[in-house]
């Protein structure tokens, strides 16, 4: 078994700040939104910041959904540096916040910095316990092979042994990650995918499935993995039909099993693990509770991780992405305090 060492887990991802407000549904309904939706900002949901800082009274906090998922696992392993992101910010104030808060939160942050662009921000709408994204990338977009190709950055990426993807890269530079998966795949090493957004299902889907033979563990919520089934025209809803085929989808080293994890919100998670299906019941919260789902799936991943990189038995690694979840949902963005409750 190898033991916890800095840099052991390296994600790529979309570093943005989170702009998070509690609104009604007319301001959704304003800007076309959806209640537990994700979307990349277009023109007319430009001056959607704006209006959110006007009309309501937002709070900043560090966000984009892999930054997310380290934090809530460095969080729960107290031991910093065992993971590291690679994201591009721009030259501001706001990418001095972000900086600041994943490296107190135990990251080993790789920034790329850029002038062409100001720092993504994501605009979180929380309405009735239901939350609603819309980011704009910005700097985000910007990571490129130049960064990713520095000598510095290459030997620390290619001596992680997990490298966690999620989909929302896909929009900023498929090339890398097919890179990263390639290598994870020739190192022996395990590449961890996440759906992440419908949309990504939906404009990806190529990329997604390129992907596919490198993936050792994929993620996904109940609606992404039924688009996906749709648009390769699987003719059926059935979670557990859908889950077994993109389990048993090519894989590239044939040795290796893929597990597929589909969480469905409140109802349980299901494992499709070799021959098994199996179900994870989540905690159940009372309505009072539950103030943000917005970063729900990003810590549910992350107590998985925290967990799966230390070889824990498959029930300890969902039993704490599901409490981890519980936890994260009970507050307003991807926040925590103290020191985690966890017990196996």
């Amino acid at each position: 078994m190898e033991k916890l060492r800095e840099n052991l887990v390296v994600s790529f991802g979309n570093p943005l700040l989170d702009i998070v407000a509690i609104v009604d549904n007319e301001f959704l309904e304003k800007y076309n939104l959806r209640p537990d939706n994700a979307i990349l900002a277009k023109d007319e949901h430009m001056v959607l910041y704006k209006d959110l800082v006007e009309k309501y009274n937002p709070n900043y906090m560090a966000g984009g959904a892999a930054q997310n998922t380290l934090r809530v696992c460095q969080w729960i392993l107290q031991k910093p540096k065992v993971t590291t992101f690679f994201g591009c910010v721009g030259k501001d104030n706001y990418a001095n916040i972000l900086e600041e808060k994943a490296i107190q939160d135990g990251l080993n942050v790789r920034y790329q910095y850029t002038v062409d662009a100001p720092t993504g921000t994501c605009a979180v709408l929380i309405s009735n316990g239901h939350r609603s994204l819309c980011a704009n990338l910005a700097a985000a977009t910007q990571f490129n092979m130049e960064h990713f190709e520095k000598p510095e950055n290459q030997e620390l990426w290619k001596n992680a042994t997990y490298f966690y993807i999620s989909g929302f890269f896909l929009a900023v530079n498929a090339n890398i990650v097919k890179q990263v998966a390639r290598h994870a795949y020739e190192s022996k090493n395990t590449f961890i995918m996440n759906l992440s957004a419908s949309f990504v299902v939906q404009q990806f889907k190529e990329s997604l499935m390129d992907l596919m033979p490198y993936v050792s563990i994929l993620f996904g919520n109940e609606d992404e993995v039924r688009l996906f089934a749709r648009e390769f025209n699987w003719h059926t809803k059935d979670l557990r039909v859908i889950g077994q085929k993109l389990m048993t989808l090519e894989k590239a080293n044939c040795e290796d099993v893929r597990i597929v994890i589909i969480t469905q919100g409140p109802q349980p998670v299901l494992v499709f693990e070799g021959c098994t299906i199996r179900e994870f019941p989540v905690q159940k919260l009372n309505p009072e509770q539950i103030v943000d789902t917005t970063a729900a799936g990003d810590a549910f991943v992350g107590g998985f991780l925290a967990q799966y990189i230390q070889n824990k038995a498959m029930d300890t690694c969902i039993s704490c992405g599901i409490w981890a979840a519980s936890q994260i949902i009970q507050r307003i963005g991807c926040t925590f305090e103290g020191k985690p409750s966890f017990r196996e």
